[in-house]
Formats: C-alpha cells, structure tokens, sequence
C-alpha cells in the first residue's frame, strides 16, 4: 500500500510530511505505519516502517533522527546523523542531509521553517510540552542557527480535537494556575468535565511568541481510526497497545 503523506504549503522549500497509518507493514492494533520503537510491536517491523518513511524523504534510515520523547521542553541541535539517545522533545538543524522527525498518537506533531535561514525544527507537544513551552524553546534553537522569528512558519499536524479530548476539573486547574485567560480553550462537558483544545492552545503560543505564520491542519487523531492512531482511543477500546504516527521534515 502507497504512503499516505500530508504536507503543507507553508513548508514548501522543504520535504516534509505529516504520514498516516496507511502503507506501513505492521499488523494487529499497529496496522499500518507504526514507527514507535517504544511500541511493543515487532522491531524489525517498525524499522521497515521507518525505512520506507526515510526513503520518502530521500534519506538513508540512519539520517531520520528522532528523540527519547518525555514531555519535556527541552531542544536538541542536530550537527550530524545518527541516533540521539537523549531526552528532548524538539530538534532543530541547518543540514540538509538530516530528516528531523518526531512520534505522536494524539499529541501535537509541529514542523517548522525558516525558507530564508535554511532552519528547521520538529516538536512533540502534548499539553505538557505546550504549557512549559517547548514551541517557543524549538523557535529559540532555530534563531540560535540564524532564522528570524518572524520568517518561521509553523504547521501542527494530526492531532486529537477538542470535541475528542475530555479531561477532569484538576486538568484544568494546572492552566488556570498558569494564566486565568486559558480558561478559554476549555468549554464544559458531562458530569464536572471539560473539553480541552490543545492545537487550539498550540496555535495561541506560537502567535503569540511572534512566529511568522502558525495553523492546524485540522485533522483529529481519535476521530479517524484508518487514518491515524490514537493513544486515547485505545485506551477507550482497552487494546493493549496503539502505533505512533510520524512527523517528519528536511531541507
């Protein structure tokens, strides 16, 4: 089956892309593209997986480089190829041989760019990530590489919606005590419950940060079970396991 790549046109000038579950070579509940070597899928399979979303970007596998994900907002600059061991939740590079790409399955996937300065950046931003600023931690590494924050173009892919992404009273009170104001990317649901938008959130900190231009593209993990996993709509089913999707850009 052919991959199934979203791209967009504020990235252009790079290759990059937002892959679906479709084409990849697992099975079960990691049907598809499961590039999650964190997954308790069969490893040489997910290598497969990542080798054929490598060969789209017109790299070698070992020139996809990815992080220990954590929530964290931490950044790494990437000066060559090879595994990265560390704990991060961002990267950034000026090389034009190296892919950069992070894992979600309802969290926040963002590529960004700067055409002008030659820079580009990957985040995984979950609720966490956002809130202790790990997009705004990704844009800094950029300009410490020459891009201007102003010239950056950032696009958040798949992610879970705020009808999908119900959370308790507590969730809520973590981003109250940070700014009252984000009470507006809450709306009540049942029983004491509330609907958070998270790309809703993402896109209110890059623009606000300055970034050059921001938008979602406006797809929702847990609503698409073909299209994409989800780490909460497996939960929901009581599946032992979900796939992680990839996010994936090089110059």
């Amino acid at each position: 089956m052919t991959l199934e790549i979203i791209s967009d046109p504020a990235l252009d000038g790079a290759r990059h892309g937002f892959f679906t579950r479709k084409g990849g070579a697992s099975s079960g509940v990691f049907a598809g593209l499961n590039c999650g070597f964190g997954s308790s899928d069969q490893q040489d399979i997910v290598a497969i997986n990542r080798d054929r979303v490598a060969g789209a970007l017109s790299l070698p596998s070992t020139h996809l480089v990815g992080v220990h994900q954590v929530h964290s907002a931490d950044v790494v600059t990437v000066e060559k190829a090879g595994p990265i061991l560390r704990k991060a939740d961002g990267l950034v590079t000026r090389h034009k041989d190296i892919g950069l790409s992070v894992l979600t399955a309802d969290c926040q996937p963002v590529l960004f760019m700067d055409a002008t300065a030659g820079v580009i950046g990957a985040a995984h931003a979950g609720w966490k990530g956002a809130l202790t600023g790990v997009l705004e931690q990704t844009v800094r590494a950029m300009e410490q590489l020459g891009a201007l924050r102003q010239n950056v173009a950032a696009v958040i892919g798949p992610s879970i919606s705020q009808a999908n992404y119900e959370v308790g009273g507590e969730f809520r009170d973590r981003f109250m005590a940070v700014d009252p104001g984000y009470d507006r990317f809450f709306v009540a649901g049942a029983q004491s419950r509330f609907h958070f938008d998270l790309p809703g959130f993402g896109l209110m900190r890059l623009r606000s940060f300055g970034v050059g231009q921001a938008h979602w593209t406006r797809h929702c993990t847990y609503a698409d079970p073909v299209r994409f996993f989800s780490y909460r709509r497996s939960v929901h089913r009581k599946e032992a396991d979900y796939g992680r999707l990839i996010a994936a850009i090089r110059l």
